[in-house]
């Protein structure tokens, strides 16, 4: 496999998990927001504020941005090096702090945004290196005490 090709696929897989990962959450935060306050631990509120669960299109659609970001970041997995797709990802902390300021209105303080800032500095950093370090093919090894070999 070509290196720019790995390169191009990773990007842009790591850009749905940048994206989605940090808009589910958002979304799940603004339905829970929108439920209210749970009531407590009994199990007459819980089953309550699960029953609400169901009708909120806020949470449904956090959860399937959730999803999509999961699968993304399996197939990210898949080729990558968790050593370069983790801290790749980790933009994603950017993304959070400006959609939970623009989308919630919350207020995030001047050392919240630097240290947002050094996160994305790192995060460049880590694209500049090669997404995987190997490219042998996978193997799967034999199991424990299966000594036979394939015909």
């Amino acid at each position: 496999m070509r290196s720019s090709g790995l390169k191009f696929k990773t990007y842009v897989l790591i850009l749905f998990v940048v994206v989605f990962g940090p808009l589910g959450n958002v979304l799940l935060s603004k339905g829970m927001k929108s439920l209210g306050v749970a009531g407590g631990f009994a199990p007459s509120n819980l089953l309550h504020l699960i029953s609400l669960l169901g009708v909120s299109s806020a949470i449904w659609l956090g959860f399937a941005c959730l999803v999509v970001s999961f699968a993304s970041y399996m197939l990210v997995l898949s080729w990558a090096d968790y050593t370069y797709a983790q801290p790749a990802s980790a933009i994603s902390y950017g993304v959070v702090t400006l959609l939970g300021h623009l989308l919630l209105g919350e207020v995030v303080d001047p050392m919240a945004w630097a240290g947002v800032a050094m996160i994305c500095l790192g995060v460049f950093i880590v694209a500049q290196t090669s997404p995987r370090t190997t490219l042998l093919p996978l193997t799967v090894a034999p199991l424990a005490g299966n000594t036979t070999e394939p015909n």
